[in-house]
């Protein structure tokens, strides 16, 4: 290997970007044949597992094409809850069966259509019933998932409920014989939820959480 193309190949692999013939011929000695030690340096790389590659105008050591598949990672992205949906989510788990509404009076700021599905989408609530009142609205309780994803054996374990208060997420009038509920059971005002149910979690897409 000529001296000209070592001094390239040092400059290349220091570099954190491509370097355009300019770029090298600045940092080598005067008249110093740029093109030639990249020529070189391109047959002395041709086939090995980093190559000599041309891009945008620069040039750069890059992994082989047909290698790509080795530096590919495969990996699950946690899908993190916002703010918005970990308040909604704590609600749900203290105060169901509880509707939209209510979500809405304990929050104090409209529900979010697109947070109460992206809660649904994850499997972490669901429909259970229509609260026999007017309008039968729908109400919402936990699953086995969100047992599963918090390590909980059952609603019992969850935080106390004093600190759910000081923490904004349970309303202050609740009953004195308050129990935790059970996600399971429909409650004594609470009618199965129709063959059309579907219909009522598409109304839940697209739509932003409002400003606090």
């Amino acid at each position: 290997m000529s001296e000209t193309a070592r001094e390239i190949e040092a400059l290349l692999f220091a570099a954190s970007g491509p370097l355009t013939v300019e770029d090298l011929a600045k940092r080598l000695l005067e008249g110093a044949d740029v093109e030639g030690g990249l020529a070189e340096l391109s047959d002395l790389y041709a086939g090995r597992g980093v190559v000599l590659a041309n891009v945008a105008g620069g040039w750069r050591f890059q992994t082989a094409e047909d290698l790509a598949w080795l530096m590919t990672e495969e990996r699950d992205e946690p899908r993190r809850l916002s703010k918005a949906a970990q308040e909604t989510l704590a609600i749900i788990a203290y105060h169901q069966p509880v509707t939209r509404a209510e979500i809405e009076a304990v929050r104090g700021v409209q529900a979010s259509r697109g947070t109460l599905d992206v809660l649904l989408e994850l499997g972490l609530v669901k429909m259970r019933g229509r609260r026999r009142t007017p309008g039968r609205p729908v109400t919402f309780g936990t699953t086995d998932a969100f047992l599963e994803h918090y390590g909980l054996a059952s609603l019992a374990d969850l935080p106390g409920m004093a600190e759910m208060k000081a923490a904004g997420l349970l309303s202050l009038d609740l009953p004195p014989d308050f129990a935790m509920p059970d996600p399971n059971a429909l409650g004594a005002d609470e009618d199965p939820l129709e063959a059309d149910a579907p219909e009522f979690h598409v109304d839940f897409l697209g739509e932003d959480e409002p400003a606090h």
